[in-house]
Protein backbone atom coordinates (compact mmCIF):
# COMPACT_ATOMS: atom_id res chain seq x y z
CA UNK A 1 0.00 0.00 0.00
CA UNK A 2 1.14 3.57 -0.89
CA UNK A 3 0.60 6.79 0.99
CA UNK A 4 1.88 10.20 0.15
CA UNK A 5 2.87 13.24 2.75
CA UNK A 6 0.90 16.15 2.46
CA UNK A 7 0.92 19.35 3.78
CA UNK A 8 1.83 19.79 7.40
CA UNK A 9 4.24 16.33 7.47
CA UNK A 10 0.77 14.39 7.50
CA UNK A 11 -0.06 11.13 5.99
CA UNK A 12 -3.09 8.96 6.36
CA UNK A 13 -3.60 5.20 7.12
CA UNK A 14 -5.12 3.00 4.57
CA UNK A 15 -8.43 2.10 5.98
CA UNK A 16 -7.43 -1.84 5.53
CA UNK A 17 -4.70 -1.04 8.25
CA UNK A 18 -7.46 1.01 10.24
CA UNK A 19 -9.77 -1.99 10.61
CA UNK A 20 -7.10 -4.52 11.16
CA UNK A 21 -5.81 -3.12 13.94
CA UNK A 22 -8.44 -1.90 15.04
CA UNK A 23 -7.64 1.71 15.22
CA UNK A 24 -10.07 4.51 16.46
CA UNK A 25 -10.04 8.22 15.64
CA UNK A 26 -7.82 9.55 19.05
CA UNK A 27 -5.83 6.54 19.08
CA UNK A 28 -2.11 7.14 19.86
CA UNK A 29 0.76 5.89 17.59
CA UNK A 30 4.41 5.93 18.36
CA UNK A 31 6.58 6.66 15.48
CA UNK A 32 10.22 5.47 15.38
CA UNK A 33 12.85 4.95 12.71
CA UNK A 34 14.45 2.08 12.52
CA UNK A 35 17.28 1.92 10.06
CA UNK A 36 15.66 3.57 7.01
CA UNK A 37 12.52 2.73 7.85
CA UNK A 38 9.74 4.88 9.89
CA UNK A 39 7.70 2.75 12.53
CA UNK A 40 4.57 3.37 13.35
CA UNK A 41 3.14 1.29 16.95
CA UNK A 42 -0.26 1.79 18.57
CA UNK A 43 0.25 2.42 22.04
CA UNK A 44 -2.19 2.52 24.75
CA UNK A 45 -1.36 5.51 27.42
CA UNK A 46 -2.30 5.47 30.92
CA UNK A 47 -3.48 8.46 32.92
CA UNK A 48 -0.61 9.18 35.58
CA UNK A 49 -3.69 9.00 38.33
CA UNK A 50 -4.41 5.51 36.84
CA UNK A 51 -1.04 4.29 36.89
CA UNK A 52 -1.22 2.33 40.53
CA UNK A 53 -3.76 -0.31 38.63
CA UNK A 54 -0.81 -1.19 36.25
CA UNK A 55 1.58 -2.22 38.92
CA UNK A 56 3.12 -5.84 38.90
CA UNK A 57 1.48 -6.02 43.05
CA UNK A 58 -2.13 -4.59 41.69
CA UNK A 59 -2.61 -7.37 38.76
CA UNK A 60 -1.30 -9.86 40.40
CA UNK A 61 -4.24 -9.01 43.86
CA UNK A 62 -6.93 -8.68 40.62
CA UNK A 63 -5.97 -12.18 39.30
CA UNK A 64 -6.32 -13.15 43.02
CA UNK A 65 -9.80 -11.70 43.48
CA UNK A 66 -10.76 -12.74 39.74
CA UNK A 67 -9.89 -16.64 40.76
CA UNK A 68 -11.53 -16.18 44.01
CA UNK A 69 -14.27 -15.00 42.19
CA UNK A 70 -14.51 -17.86 40.05
CA UNK A 71 -14.13 -20.38 42.44
CA UNK A 72 -16.64 -19.11 44.78
CA UNK A 73 -14.62 -17.92 47.61
CA UNK A 74 -16.65 -14.94 47.75
CA UNK A 75 -19.22 -14.40 50.41
CA UNK A 76 -22.46 -11.98 50.35
CA UNK A 77 -24.11 -10.68 53.44
CA UNK A 78 -27.80 -9.93 53.33
CA UNK A 79 -27.45 -7.30 56.27
CA UNK A 80 -24.86 -5.23 57.84
CA UNK A 81 -25.57 -7.86 61.01
CA UNK A 82 -25.13 -10.89 58.81
CA UNK A 83 -21.76 -8.92 57.23
CA UNK A 84 -19.92 -7.86 61.16
CA UNK A 85 -20.75 -11.31 62.26
CA UNK A 86 -18.82 -12.78 59.36
CA UNK A 87 -16.33 -10.76 60.29
CA UNK A 88 -16.25 -11.36 64.05
CA UNK A 89 -17.40 -8.01 64.84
Amino acid sequence: MLTEIRSRSQITIPSEIIKKLNLQQGDTLEVEVEGDQIVLRPVVTIPKDQAYFWTKEWQHEERQVQSDIENDKIKSAKSKDELFKDLGI
